[in-house]
């Protein structure tokens, strides 16, 4: 369905993006999973075509995307990063204005806007006023104007910033609904959780690269990680000396600290006697099975925050 093939992305002097490549099946939801300024977002604007890549090639569902900006437009829906919608028009207002962009008009457009509003769980409030709604809300809202035209492809950038736990699952649940019906889905998030219950496949992306890709366990088996320690201290620790001293890969977060493990029955009795002999009290320490965030600080050395 979408083969990217070593695109890049300038701003100037910044390489945003730095020769990526990827494919996407059809029917699949594919993750771009990394913090911050990773490269999720340019390249999600160049796969939508609002701007085009500096080199390398994008082709969707068998065309040059460069080639045929309008007919590759039409096959694909676009949830932004930032809300898409006129605060001062009601729900339904902006379903309609919407729809009306993508040359839907009359009965078809109404019944479109109808279906989807109950899709989301929003009609009986869609002559409500946008700016009346809730962060979670108004996602929904961005999702119901994204399938009107009933697109193949949907791009969904970061859907669940700054929403309430209640809504993040309504939203974890229309999109598992979307792909279960066979939609094709590319979905950026700096969330492990999300990337490892949405997903198919994941690509782990860090300062405009893609440094892994594949499912779950082919990204455990290409990072070769096991166990991750994590140890919660009174204060912060010193993150050098502990370094110098377990002579490991550790990463320190606040008042936290996690080490990677092939051992971790082995390796519990030395970070404990280390840590304490070093003067840093600890107050709660856990061991958790190779998931998505020890692959990711194993492939970046660095843990993802919020």
């Amino acid at each position: 369905m979408i083969e990217v093939k070593n695109i890049t992305k300038n701003y100037g002097k910044t390489q945003a993006v730095r020769g990526i490549s990827f494919s996407i099946k059809d029917g699949e939801c594919y993750g771009l999973l990394g913090p911050n300024g990773a490269g999720k977002s340019t390249t999600i604007n160049m796969l939508s075509m609002l701007f085009p890549p500096n080199s390398g090639q994008i082709t969707i569902n068998g065309t040059d995307a460069s080639n045929a900006n309008a007919a590759v437009k039409q096959i694909m829906g676009i949830v932004p990063q930032e809300i898409a919608l006129y605060d001062k028009f009601t729900a339904w207002e902006n379903i309609l204005f919407w729809g009306s962009i993508y040359g839907i008009k009359g009965k078809q457009l109404h019944d479109k806007a109808e279906e989807l509003l109950k899709w989301v769980g929003l009609f009986d409030r869609r002559k409500e006023k946008i700016n009346s709604y809730s962060g979670g809300m108004k996602r929904r809202i961005n999702i119901a104007c994204a399938l009107l035209h009933s697109p193949k492809v949907v791009l969904l950038d970061e859907p669940t910033v700054g929403v309430d736990p209640q809504s993040r699952n309504l939203i974890f649940e229309l999109i598992q609904q979307l792909n279960k019906e066979g939609m094709t889905i590319i979905y950026t998030t700096h969330y492990m959780e999300e990337a490892e219950k949405l997903c198919n496949r994941i690509a782990i992306m860090d300062n405009g690269q893609i440094v892994a890709q594949g499912t779950l366990d082919e990204l455990k088996q290409q990072s070769a990680v096991t166990d991750m320690i994590v140890v919660d201290f009174t204060q912060a620790p010193d993150e050098k000396l502990l370094a110098e001293k377990l002579k490991s890969e550790i990463s320190v977060f606040e008042n936290s600290l996690t080490m990677l493990s092939s051992d971790s029955k082995k390796d519990l009795t030395r970070v404990v006697t280390t840590c304490t002999d070093a003067g840093f009290e600890i107050n709660r320490i856990d061991i958790q099975k190779g998931n998505l965030e020890s692959v990711f600080l194993k492939m970046t050395g660095k843990q993802l925050r919020d």
